[in-house]
């Protein structure tokens, strides 16, 4: 069988998956950031634990996380749960629970999720989006999280798209991130409301809205060339909370026609079918078939 772990801000979510992939028991509990790294180490394996008697038998543990595990140091980075940077996250949770624990940046479980048992299956290279507070991706490929040597394969989100727009927190200005997240949405838009409220306005018609929905899918086909003239993926997977645009599957398979270096499109562009399921599951995923 096989546990899956969610380790979002502010909660933390437990699957665990029976050999075939059917959900057998799903659990939440609140991520206590604020109490620091052993609060959230112990929340952790507290629900693993319960997880395997749950299970009653051996499992495998996969864990999707913001961020990465550093291939320099070993330790966690980049992730927005700040207590967490800088950590041995994965040793101290090998060493705990006795036995080895793959971990993923949340975005490859999200495609990964995709890729076995959502909008992806039955493509061969799947690239899954983040568009949240936040832009990610991630790639599969065979069903296999292709994360690369430096385990930044799919981060799309901190690829320069304007080098004079927003100052982005990597350091660099115009990142894909600063224009395509919630945030990004929220600040082209420039009346001081969320980005998903753009989104509903510009439904209504609102001239304003509309123009800066226009923005977007416009920068959105242009980011997303980039991606497909270098991987150039069988299917793209779109989550987050920016992932319901009506004008991203209906209008940025155009957008990215224009770009791309080609002389036409076929890449379908879909929306996800897991949901908020999706990072656990994937995390589930992490091992192979019969993997402990």
């Amino acid at each position: 069988m096989r546990i899956g772990i969610d380790l979002g801000g502010t909660k933390t979510e437990g699957v665990l998956l029976a050999p075939d992939g059917t959900i057998v028991h799903r659990e939440r509990r609140p991520t206590p950031a604020s109490e620091g790294y052993e609060a959230i180490l112990g929340t952790i394996v507290g629900l693993i634990v319960d997880l395997k008697k749950r299970a009653g038998r051996p499992c495998s543990i996969g864990i999707g996380t913001p961020g990465s595990i550093s291939v320099k140091t070993g330790m966690l980075k980049n992730s927005n749960t700040t207590a967490l940077n800088g950590m041995p996250l994965q040793q101290d949770l090998q060493a705990t629970l006795t036995q080895d624990v793959r971990i993923q940046n949340d975005a490859n479980c999200f495609a990964l999720a995709e890729a076995v048992s959502g909008a992806g299956r039955g493509h061969r290279v799947v690239f899954g989006i983040i568009l949240g507070t936040g832009v990610g991706g991630g790639i599969v490929i065979d069903r296999n999280v292709h994360d690369g040597p430096n385990h930044v394969a799919g981060e799309w989100g901190h690829n320069v798209l304007e080098s004079d727009g927003p100052a982005c927190y990597c350091g660099k200005r115009g990142c894909v991130e600063t224009l395509l997240s919630g945030p990004g949405l929220a600040r082209d838009y420039g009346q001081g409301i969320a980005g998903p409220e753009v989104v509903a306005r510009a439904q209504t018609g609102e001239p304003a809205a509309v123009a800066a929905m226009q923005r977007y899918v416009a920068r959105f086909g242009r980011a997303l060339s980039y991606v497909v003239n270098i991987l150039d993926p069988d299917v793209i997977v779109l989550g987050g909370g920016l992932s319901s645009i009506p004008r991203l599957t209906r209008d940025a398979p155009e957008a990215v026609a224009r770009a791309i270096f080609n002389d036409t499109f076929a890449t379908p562009i879909v929306k996800n079918e897991l949901g908020d399921s999706a990072g656990v599951i994937g995390a589930a995923w992490l091992w192979p078939a019969g993997g402990v």
